[in-house]
Order: C-alpha cells, then structure tokens, then sequence
C-alpha cells in the first residue's frame, strides 16, 4: 500500500508514515503488544518520579530523625501512585478523581497506628510529586523539572529552618490523683518523669475519675535523638 501512495503526485511521507506505523503494530484484542515511544516515555518518567522519590524519603525525611519504618512506605506509595496516574491518563482524568484520592490517602490514617503528622505530610508530599509527575504530559521537560526542584527546595529549607529538637504529646491514664492537686504539682512531674523516662516540659490534668483513682493527663516532652512520638493514650499504673 506505501509503493501506491508513494506513486501518487499527493503523497505525503508523514501521513504514510503515520499509516504505516498504524498497519504494522502487533495488536493483541484489539491492545497493541508493543510502542516504543510510549514504552520509552514511561521509563524515562517512571525514572525520574522514583529519583525525586528516593531524594525526597532518603536525603530530607530519613535524614531529619525520620522512622525506617516510612522510608519504604513512601517509596512504595510513590511509584504505585505515578503508575497508577499514568496509565490511567488516557481515560482522561477528570480534577474530582485527582482530589478524591489525596481525599482518600489522607483520611486512611492506617488502621494499626495513629501517622505522626510529619509522616503524613510527607505522604501527601510524596503522593502530591507523583501525580505531578504522573498527568504532566504537555507540559515541557523544563517545567516539569522545575517544579520538582521547586518544592524540593522548599522541603529542605523547611527541614533546614525547623527546630533541632522536636516535641512530641501523649495522653496517659494516671493512678495516683493523690499529686494532681496545684500545691504537689512538683512531685508529680518528678513521679511522671521517672515512671516515662520522658523529658517532659509540661503537662495538663484532663477528666478525673475519683471512682476509679485515676486521671487523664496529658504530656508535652522533647523527643530524643531518633525517638518517635508514642501511641496517643497509654495506661500508666505503676508500682506505688
């Protein structure tokens, strides 16, 4: 058929071209087996979103006291997410499905533990960087590029800027209500500190139970050297 239209006084090289590229692609049910541009495109931005992913997790969240527990939650999460926004391009997403799942991602809080904040937003950022990655199909290389860099930037000078130290809060459930009173408040930061061997600053009494001796109360502490923050309520009994 390309020897007839190349015979034809109209013959266009790149509509044959494109003819010809439609006739001999391998198809299996209708899919195409095999297109090299497209094949192409996704390694070269599958590469790109999982090295903004590793610099993102490895160099400014594991490296800022950040939880190994995480760093293969994000990685994983990235590239599920970017292949998920890419291949899925074509049904032409519409703005609603793109929220729906930052929507969806932020309220999972998975099941077993309560998500430090910091980690949460971390995931958001990296579920952010690859949708970005993901639906920035006509946009230039450049661009692209630059906007990774950008909130790049902007997540190392936050880490940069932020506190050495971080605080961290917990809710327990106290037994002796004997100390809750303001004149004995001394002591039982003393019995808090030695019974948590948490560096506490402060603390606030919460519901107190005189039924039962007990009393809700919660600590703000400093967190140590690679510590993240505990579960949110804990039973403290001790050995009085």
């Amino acid at each position: 058929m390309l020897s007839i239209l190349q015979s034809m006084p109209e013959f266009d090289p790149q509509i044959a071209a494109e003819f010809g590229n439609g006739m001999s692609a391998s198809t299996f049910l209708g899919v195409p087996v095999f297109e090299t541009a497209s094949f192409s495109n996704l390694l070269i931005r599958f590469a790109f979103n999982l090295i903004v992913a590793f610099v993102t997790v490895h160099y400014l969240y594991y490296r800022h006291k950040g939880r190994k527990d995480y760093y293969f939650t994000f990685l994983l999460f990235s590239a599920t997410m970017f292949l998920l926004i890419f291949l899925m391009e074509n049904v032409k997403l519409q703005i609603g499905f793109t929220l729906g799942l930052f929507a969806i991602f932020g309220m999972i809080r998975y099941r077993t533990e309560t998500v430090p904040v910091r980690e949460m937003t971390y995931l958001f950022i990296i579920i952010g960087l690859s949708v970005i990655n993901g639906l920035a199909l006509n946009i230039s290389i450049a661009e692209l590029m630059m906007a990774n860099a950008l909130l790049l930037g902007l997540i190392w000078a936050t880490e940069a800027c932020a506190p050495r130290r971080r605080k961290g809060t917990k809710t327990i459930l106290y037994d002796r209500i004997d100390l809750i009173v303001p004149s004995r408040h001394d002591e039982m930061m003393e019995d808090l500190k030695k019974r948590t061997g948490l560096d506490i600053n402060h603390f606030e009494i919460g519901n107190i139970d005189f039924l039962k001796d007990a009393a809700f109360v919660k600590l703000y502490y400093t967190l140590g050297k690679g510590q993240a923050d505990g579960p949110a309520v804990t039973k403290l009994q001790g050995d009085i």
